[in-house]
């Protein structure tokens, strides 16, 4: 095992005054451990048809973000109920009611508040629960917003607990309460704050508490995207990038981008430098098919490890049922990143069964790779069945 030496003191000590005994040095023996190592559940998995943001994506989502509603397109209900709500607030001179926006990654959370913040013509501030850290921090981005400004904070559901209790007050009295001193002598200091705007945005509705979620003057769901509106997403993206496309390449990039604006985006980045290095900078559908098979991605959006979870199931273990730690082992991957990364859109598409026994591949697997169906789901036992 390794282990550190840390040395507490290598001068000389005097234990007491009238006594002889000096110790010399002190030598603590502890384990060494790895403290860069992030634990599993944080590490992130790069994928091309993930919603999730990257690196890569945050300089191509500014350029590429819409600036108003109406260069937004698709949510036509959540975009016209805002557009209410702040052409009303702004003929009070009022502030906006909280908001919060929820759904999968990728589908314009971040951008709907960046328009509101342009509608109403405030300045924004942008932060993340994980960035709030204590109480101090909250209290210094709150003291420094004027009137009517908005306060956005993406993945409000990882917010510790002892911060939510500080921003309780400040969004029903817009108020800040402090406590300054400890002890008996401990006082309560209120600082009256400005009437400004709280955004939340979550992909995890469930886990915010419910004194928090009640707090919101306005909920909305994201919903995904239907081809239509992603070809026209792609439409405007290929304008801004300066890429020449074809009704048929468009079509190609919307069908495979899972109902996502962010992967449509990201698949046409793709797209582009394939058309400017094979294709003289046109995307046709022949030229924009040959890029995202390369990438490994069908037309349905199935990645290269999509494709070997139903290959798992289906060629080792005749369909299933199976385990996910079977699965987990046969392909080398955790089981927690097969369940929360690839399972979800498997699952979504109707490819995916999950059993008590195990995962079970359907019919509509079976088809999308092109292999024989022969196998009958089995009658499901009831409790006074008998054998004859």
């Amino acid at each position: 095992m390794n282990i550190s030496l840390i040395l507490l003191n290598s001068a000389s000590i005097l234990l007491e005054r009238h006594s002889p005994v000096k110790i010399k040095l002190f030598i603590l023996i502890l384990p060494s451990k790895n403290y860069n190592k992030k634990p599993r559940s944080e590490v992130k998995i790069e994928r091309i048809t993930s919603g999730k943001p990257n690196i890569e994506d945050t300089p191509l989502e500014t350029n590429l973000r819409p600036r108003h509603f109406n260069e937004f397109i698709g949510q036509t209900n959540i975009r016209d109920n805002l557009n209410i709500a702040i052409t009303a607030a702004k003929g009070r001179t009022e502030a906006l009611d909280h908001i919060l926006l929820y759904g999968p990654p990728g589908l314009g959370k971040t951008t709907l508040a960046h328009i509101i913040a342009a509608e109403m013509g405030v300045n924004i501030r942008v932060t993340s629960g994980p960035a709030i850290e204590r109480t101090g921090d909250l209290a210094a981005i709150l003291t420094n917003l004027k009137s009517h400004d908005i306060l956005f904070i993406d993945e409000i559901h990882r917010l510790n607990r002892m911060i939510e209790e500080v921003l309780y007050p400040a969004m029903e009295d817009f108020a800040l309460d402090l406590i300054i001193g400890k002890g008996p002598g401990a006082k309560n200091l209120r600082l009256n704050l400005p009437a400004f705007t709280l955004i939340g945005a979550t992909t995890r509705f469930a886990l915010l508490s419910p004194p928090l979620r009640d707090r919101f003057g306005a909920v909305y769901r994201l919903d995904f995207y239907d081809h239509k509106s992603l070809e026209t997403i792609i439409k405007r993206s290929a304008r801004i990038l300066q890429l020449k496309t074809e009704a048929g390449g468009l079509e190609e990039i919307a069908r495979r981008a899972r109902g996502t604006p962010r992967i449509a985006n990201r698949l046409l980045k793709r797209v582009r430098d394939y058309a400017q290095v094979m294709a003289n900078g046109v995307a046709t559908q022949s030229i924009v098919t040959k890029a995202l098979s390369k990438l490994k991605v069908d037309r349905i959006g199935l990645d290269e490890i999509d494709h070997k979870v139903l290959h798992t199931i289906i060629d080792k273990f005749n369909g299933g049922p199976v385990g996910l730690d079977t699965i987990a082992a046969s392909i080398s991957e955790e089981a927690d990143t097969i369940m929360d990364v690839y399972e979800p859109y498997l699952l979504q598409l109707g490819f995916l069964e999950r059993t008590p026994r195990g995962r079970l591949a359907t019919q509509r697997a079976y088809q999308h790779l092109g292999l024989p169906y022969n196998k009958e789901k089995p009658p499901q036992p009831t409790l006074w069945q008998t054998d004859k």
